[in-house]
């Protein structure tokens, strides 16, 4: 059974150390949760249980290691290096068996399959030491020649370039190649191909939301929550009832719904690793107690959004498929859930709102990320920076 003590931090943020042991000849394993601000105590005690037990089971099922178990598994991956010969040895091997300790298994899937169907059988058989730059920059245009965008070129770079460095960094091989091998760059017909929007205007999504009267109570209720609080769309379909207060009006983003065709639909922890709670609107907290009661009619999910006629939950792809349809009803361009929370954060950050909060709100660990992923100047906000910078010097004039 898990131990677990309350502890704080040296700045006094208070916190729980879960620990639990695996049997003897093993080290103890350890880690720490964060009980988000606002919550109850019972609230704080029933999510601490299910955290401590789904931390003891991933212990006890190997899925968490200590650090010294970590570093025999990479003493042992390096005594196999010397077996390897070929990339696809080496990828298989140790190179995929190292990433799958460091990455999700969303991007864990990707890697595997860019490498399974493009870079295996063009350069799989290769002996490591021998692949050079024109092979591999071969490899990348002739992905570019039979029409892949430049997204997935990229991706196959990134690939390599973190294959090859992971084999130098081992000293498996005396040089890196990528460093000769130019990252792919747009066709001329992508270049000319008409850029969409990032994100969409106040009153754009204003439309959007006038359209969706017409919709589905489900798809009213996901699509406004999506609109009012810039949620990936994983965390919506992974949203409890638990964590929805109505009355509050406020959710707390606990989990993110996942899916890739190796290991299915799966319920994985928010991106940035921790639990946010976040205001919702009083027009999504109506259509949500509606989507309770209506569901509650036909058997009550744990899930807000889940399958129709089924307590399981929505699948996370659904979601894309159904805003195609509605896009073309309603003559929506180029709608997709990320680009709801795009809009979410440009709207608010152009109409006033300071990049910490949203950042906060979006679920982000670096402020950064923010900036540069959602801030951008349109005629509107370039008018009211030189607004607001008069403004300040004609006050500053009067005050003399």
């Amino acid at each position: 059974m898990p131990n677990i003590q309350e502890m704080t931090t040296k700045d006094g943020k208070r916190f729980y150390k879960i620990r639990v042991s695996r049997g003897r000849g093993k080290s103890y394993l350890s880690t720490r949760w964060y009980p988000p601000e606002g919550w109850s105590q019972k609230a704080i005690e029933r999510e601490l249980a299910k955290q401590a037990a789904e931390f003891e089971r991933k212990a006890q099922a190997g899925e968490i290691v200590s650090r010294e178990e970590r570093a025999e598994a990479i003493r042992q991956q390096a005594i196999e290096q010397a077996k390897i010969k070929t990339l696809k040895q080496y990828g298989e091997g140790v190179f995929m068996p190292a990433k799958a300790v460091t990455m999700s298994e969303n991007g864990r899937s990707t890697y595997q399959g860019i490498l399974d169907k493009w870079i295996y059988p063009a350069l799989g058989d290769f002996k490591l030491p021998e692949i050079t730059p024109a092979e591999i920059s071969a490899l990348l245009l002739s992905m570019q020649a039979a029409g892949k965008a430049q997204a997935t070129c990229v991706k196959a770079y990134t690939v390599l370039k973190s294959l090859f460095k992971m084999a130098y960094i081992t000293d498996l091989i005396d040089r890196d190649p990528m460093g000769k091998v130019e990252r792919p760059k747009p066709r001329k017909d992508e270049l000319k191909k008409p850029t969409e929007a990032e994100s969409y205007t106040a009153g754009e999504l204003k439309y959007i939301l006038d359209c969706l009267q017409h919709e589905p109570l489900k798809w009213q209720a996901y699509m406004s929550l999506l609109i009012d609080t810039g949620l990936r769309r994983g965390e919506a379909c992974g949203l409890k009832w638990e964590y929805v207060d109505l009355d509050a009006g406020r959710i707390t983003v606990a989990g993110n719904l996942c899916y890739t065709p190796a290991k299915g639909v799966y319920l994985d922890t928010p991106k940035s690793g921790k639990t946010r709670t976040v205001d919702i609107a009083p027009g999504v907290v109506s259509l949500l107690r509606q989507l309770r009661q209506e569901q509650a009619a036909g058997g009550l999910s744990p899930y807000v959004f889940n399958q129709d006629g089924s307590p399981a939950p929505m699948h996370p792809q659904s979601p894309t498929r159904y805003m195609k349809r509605f896009a073309k009803r309603y003559g929506v361009a180029d709608l997709h859930p990320h680009k709801l929370r795009h809009s979410f954060a440009s709207v608010a950050i152009i109409n006033g709102a300071d990049v910490a909060s949203v950042s906060e709100k979006l679920g982000h660990s670096d402020k950064a990320v923010t900036l540069r992923m959602y801030t951008h100047a349109d005629e509107e906000s370039v008018k009211r920076a030189g607004d607001i910078f008069r403004e300040a010097l004609e006050a500053a004039g009067d005050s003399e």
